[in-house]
């Protein structure tokens, strides 16, 4: 798995823009699996997520003219479709089903840490460097500061949740470094790339969620259930795979996955934005520290600071 094609360490600005991009569509994921899960259960709305998903993308493809891919390629995507889909999706409803969100997004941030040392390990172009290392770690700690030492105040309960969360950020690093590997030899357009990954977690969550919760004998949701099923659905599942795929191809997987420092950042700028919440000083000083962390990891602040100082 060694033999991968290179990429760049450092990211340009259309690359830490759709970064940010990412970091919306999937931040606003929490406030919408919050709301669906107090009419549906939970592997029904994973399930409810990338089923039409899947289909939003199929149409997106008809309309461009492009292809379903066919052959070899879609015994990857099963692999993405439970490793990077349905694993991860139904460890972090489930899991938010017994511990607050706060404390989800702590764990949830871990996942670059896992993602370091997966694609250290199985890449040759991603290793690990003390900057890259330390920018983790840093960054990791400005999430929880911004968070608050708050919602650290369950850490000793619902361990087995908690554990789910961390699984999934798991589950995400090695399906990031997996879909690098083995997708870039195909050539195929990000966005049926995303089209194949969430059909295969599809797959996965169908039967799941048909034997064990048996949705059709649940009471019809309300509109807003369903507003925010749609919004998993079409915003943080469809639009943000196209980006994340397309990212994926230039970027490389260590730096995708940083994407869980700026969630926690974008969803409460949207709070502020759409919700009037208020600004504490803790969130200014975790968001500060994340920029520190990014700037660690993206390394050219610190060498051109190296070199004007020489």
């Amino acid at each position: 798995m060694s033999n991968s094609p290179t990429v760049g360490r450092t990211m340009g600005a259309s690359q830490w823009a759709i970064l940010l991009l990412l970091s919306v569509l999937w931040g606003g994921s929490f406030y919408f699996i919050a709301v669906a899960l107090t009419a549906l259960p939970p592997l029904t709305v994973v399930t409810l997520r990338v089923g039409l998903a899947t289909l939003a993308l199929l149409a997106v493809m008809m309309v461009m003219g492009i292809k379903i891919p066919s052959g070899p390629v879609w015994r990857v995507y099963l692999g993405l479709g439970f490793i990077n889909i349905a694993a991860p999706f139904s460890l972090i409803v489930w899991g938010q089903t017994h511990i607050p969100s706060g404390l989800a997004s702590i764990l949830n941030a871990a996942t670059p840490l896992f993602g370091v040392v997966i694609a250290h390990i199985f890449t040759s172009d991603e290793k690990m460097t003390p900057g890259r290392a330390a920018g983790v770690v840093i960054g990791f700690s400005g999430v929880a500061i911004m968070v608050g030492p708050e919602a650290l105040e369950g850490i000793g309960t619902n361990v087995m949740a908690q554990l789910a969360v961390l699984g999934a950020g798991i589950c995400y690093a090695i399906g990031t470094v997996y879909a690098r590997l083995r997708l870039k030899p195909f050539g195929i357009n990000p966005i049926a790339s995303a089209a194949g990954q969430v059909a295969g977690g599809t797959v996965f969550m169908l039967p799941l969620a048909l034997v064990i919760e048996q949705p059709w004998t649940l009471a019809m949701p309300g509109m807003g259930a369903w507003g925010a099923v749609l919004g998993l659905a079409l915003a943080s599942t469809a639009l943000a795979y196209i980006f994340y795929f397309k990212l994926l191809e230039s970027t490389g997987a260590a730096n995708i996955l940083l994407v869980t420092f700026l969630i926690p950042v974008t969803s409460i700028l949207l709070g502020v934005g759409l919700l009037n919440e208020v600004l504490l000083p803790k969130h200014f000083i975790g968001m500060g520290i994340i920029g520190l962390g990014l700037a660690a990891i993206d390394g050219r602040p610190y060498a051109a600071f190296r070199r004007r100082i020489w």
